[in-house]
């Protein structure tokens, strides 16, 4: 995947970075929207099972050290205040630790030093919307917490009645040039000609606001674009006026990944297992809901896809 833009309101851009372009760090965003979810986060319990098996270091600091690239809404970015880490991801951290019995200390770097700080011992933990890939599992371990993929973004109201791939056979829609998304939708081109029906007319560019204003004065009908990216410029675009998520699984979905060192296996399974555990009483999902980025919930919590 490349780099894709997103919009912070509908005139003012700021960058992203990508989950496998750990090389670029655009400037940090800030100001977003933010739900509340104090409440569910501080309803979490210790389970004295689960902080039994973590290693003894962790538990005698009493911390769980997180890098992250806090530059990514709606998964982590900063408040209004510009100092404060929000998002469904520092939620599910916090979470993560308050079920293991811990606090969270946070640490922002650029995306290409989350992997040698954990291997550095630095922190303990990345959680950063990075890809679990088999390349990646050469250097760290991960526990999956998420699945990704690319996500339709129509106007509100949908007035093109796009509820999946197929009904964008015979439409126009705008993509980010050289992303995976304008690979995608000509892809779903061919597959719409070789069904006999029209094919979808892809406007590639690389403004994310030429992108939004050929949406919303309807020259095209959609916009595709990552999962929790078009969930972040559907909410604040417009005062969420203007755009919505069409509400389906994921196109080409691959998991986000806690990133933990090889050489700590006790701390990977603990994480997976406190996880697990928020899954199943559902705290897991109500976080995921309060950010809107549901769709790409699981209900296993896997180590390095397994």
């Amino acid at each position: 995947m490349l780099i894709r833009r997103f919009a912070m309101t509908a005139v003012a851009l700021s960058t992203l970075v990508a989950c496998a372009n750990p090389d670029a760090a655009p400037p940090a965003a800030s100001g977003g929207a933010k739900p509340s979810t104090e409440s569910i986060v501080s309803s979490v319990k210790k389970d004295d099972a689960l902080a039994a098996g973590l290693p003894p270091a962790i538990v005698s600091a009493g911390t769980l050290k997180v890098g992250s690239n806090i530059q990514n809404p709606p998964n982590n970015f900063y408040a209004e205040d510009g100092k404060t880490a929000i998002g469904s991801e520092v939620d599910l951290a916090k979470a993560i630790a308050a079920k293991l019995g811990l606090k969270v200390e946070y640490s922002d770097m650029a995306f290409s030093s989350l992997i040698t700080s954990l291997q550095s011992g630095r922190i303990d933990m990345t959680m950063a919307a990075m890809n679990d890939t088999a390349e990646r599992q050469q250097a760290i371990d991960f526990v999956d917490y998420f699945t990704s993929g690319i996500t339709i973004m129509v106007q509100k109201g949908n007035p093109s009645s796009v509820k999946g791939p197929d009904d964008l056979c015979g439409k126009g829609v705008a993509v980010n040039l050289g992303s995976s998304q304008e690979a995608y939708a000509k892809e779903q081109s061919t597959k719409c000609v070789a069904a006999g029906k029209g094919e979808v007319t892809v406007t590639a560019t690389d403004s994310d606001t030429q992108n939004q204003n050929q949406l919303r004065t309807g020259r095209v009908a959609a916009i595709l674009n990552d999962l929790p990216t078009a969930v972040y410029v559907a909410q604040t675009a417009g005062k969420g006026e203007y755009f919505e998520v069409v509400k389906a699984d994921p196109i080409n979905g691959g998991p986000y990944g806690i990133g933990v060192n090889k050489d700590n296996p006790q701390l990977s399974k603990s994480i997976q297992a406190a996880l697990q555990a928020l899954v199943d009483d559902g705290t897991y999902t109500k976080i995921l809901e309060s950010w809107e980025v549901s769709q790409g919930a699981i209900s296993k919590v896997t180590l390095n896809g397994k």
